[in-house]
Parts: structure tokens; C-alpha cells; sequence
């Protein structure tokens, strides 16, 4: 999972659009997600994820025919969504057993006792929740992976008109997601030197391993966000506004394409 959040450089057909319809899209995949109830529709969404990942994973200058589209170098970004999908499968099936062994309504389906049992409304709450979790996740990582956070940031600015300092803030956030998940692992690395074991499997001696190292991961953040707080007001941070950015960003046909595809999912899910 490290890096989960950094910009992947490409020229891929997402990578051209816009940061906005980048955003709307990616919003409008996550509130489908929510809205089905239905498995196909839900699994249908995880593979439109799949694909649009494989799509912008394409490295379209190597590709000389269509016969070697599979023997491109990625620029990665599949196999971050791929790890993805792994990782959030594992935290969907806890979550899973939790619905089945917690829920107590509905027809019994599995009885082990009179008192103990799984309901079918146990499993169908566990399989609806594992499908909304990886539909809803898996496109927002897309939509962070392909887009670059400053020209993010400059289109919500100019064109949604927010205030600077609160996309500020936000665009701030996820650049420093990163570097903290970076220092958290340099601290461990020091950790280990020093004859500290992470890898335990009892989680509550791993917890109590971890805890410590938030001292100095905190004591870190605080002197960076200090350092970047000068160095803003050097900069003239309350004096930016939306006419700061002179770049411009376009409606390409692409863009409205995979906007009305995805507000057309959200009708579907609706009626279906």
C-alpha cells in the first residue's frame, strides 16, 4: 500500500481530462456503489474499476499495434489497484464474518445451536458490505492516481470558485499522507536497528509496539506543518485567489463521455 497516494505520470485518456470530470466521476462511481443493493451491479462496478485502471495504466507511445497491448511497461498504476482490491478484499472479508456472526435476523440459514446460528440476512448484509467497500474505494484511488494535486487544486479553485484555503488544506493533506506513512517506515527501520521486532502476530503486542512511535512521528509533523506555514505566508497565502492560476483546463469530448456514463450508472442503480 505505500504510495497509494502519490500522482502516477502517463498519458493515458485519463490522464488528459479534466480534474474536475476526473472528480465528478470518481464521486459518481462511489455514490452508485451506495445506492445498489444488487451483487451483479456491484461486482459490474468493481470491474468497470478494473478495467478504467488497465485503461490508464496503458502506456499508449509503447503500443504499435493492438496485438501488443498486453506487452506494454505500465506506468503502474493497475498493479496499485490490484494491491488495492487485495487489501481492501481482506479487510471486507472481517468485516464480513462480523455481519454474519453479529446480525440476528432473518431466516436461519446455518444452525450450530438453538442460540448460535447465521441468518440469510447476516449473509446478505456481509456481501453487500464487502462489495461496497472495494466499488466505493477503488475509484478514488484512481481518480487521486491519475490526476496531478496542483492541477486539482487550481481547477477547484478557478472554476468551482472554493476558497483557497480550504482546498489548501485539503490538497495539503494528501501530499503529506505519504511523507508521514515515509517517516512512520524510516522510524521503524531505526526500530529494528535497534533490535525491535515488528513482525509479532498477537495484534495487541504489535499495537503496543506501534504506539510508541507516534512521539516522534507527531513531533515531526508538527515542525513540517511549521515549516510549510512560514514558508505559505512568505509566499503571500492570503492574497491567492481564482484569477492566481493562469493555467487553463478544457472539456474535452472524453470528459462529458465518461461523465454522462457514470451518471447513467447512477440511474441504473436507481431503477435496478
Amino acid at each position: 500500500m505505500k504510495g497509494l497516494l502519490d500522482y502516477i505520470p502517463g498519458n493515458s485518456f485519463l490522464h488528459k481530462m479534466n480534474p474536475i470530470s476526473k472528480l465528478l466521476v470518481a464521486l459518481c462511481l462511489c455514490i452508485t456503489a451506495f445506492i445498489s443493493s444488487s451483487y451483479f451491479f456491484l461486482i459490474l462496478l468493481i470491474c468497470i474499476n478494473i478495467l478504467l485502471s488497465f485503461l490508464g495504466n496503458i502506456n499508449y507511445d509503447k503500443i504499435i499495434n493492438f496485438k501488443n497491448i498486453f506487452k506494454f511497461d505500465g506506468n503502474g498504476l493497475f498493479i496499485r489497484v490490484f494491491g488495492l482490491f487485495k487489501g481492501l478484499l481482506k479487510i471486507s472479508v472481517f468485516l464480513f464474518v462480523l455481519q454474519v456472526l453479529l446480525i440476528r435476523s432473518g431466516e436461519p440459514v446455518i444452525k450450530i445451536t438453538n442460540s448460535f446460528y447465521f441468518t440469510d440476512k447476516g449473509f446478505n448484509n456481509g456481501f453487500i458490505l464487502l462489495l461496497r467497500l472495494i466499488s466505493a474505494t477503488l475509484p478514488l484511488s484512481i481518480m487521486i492516481s491519475v490526476t496531478n494535486i496542483s492541477d486539482l487544486s487550481n481547477t477547484l479553485i478557478k472554476y468551482c470558485h472554493l476558497p483557497y484555503k480550504y482546498v489548501f488544506t485539503f490538497t495539503t493533506a494528501i501530499r503529506f499522507i505519504p511523507v508521514f506513512a515515509s517517516e512512520l517506515s524510516f522510524i521503524m527501520d531505526a526500530q529494528n536497528s535497534r533490535g525491535v521486532e515488528f513482525n509479532v502476530k498477537n495484534p495487541i503486542k504489535k499495537l503496543a509496539l506501534i504506539l510508541p512511535l507516534c512521539i516522534p512521528l507527531l513531533v515531526s509533523s508538527v515542525r513540517r506543518i511549521d515549516s510549510v506555514s512560514i514558508s505559505t505566508e512568505l509566499r503571500g497565502f492570503h492574497l491567492r485567489n481564482s484569477n492566481s492560476c493562469s493555467k487553463s483546463y478544457s472539456i474535452s469530448f472524453i470528459d462529458i463521455t465518461m461523465i454522462v456514463f457514470s451518471i447513467a450508472l447512477i440511474v441504473l442503480s436507481i431503477l435496478f
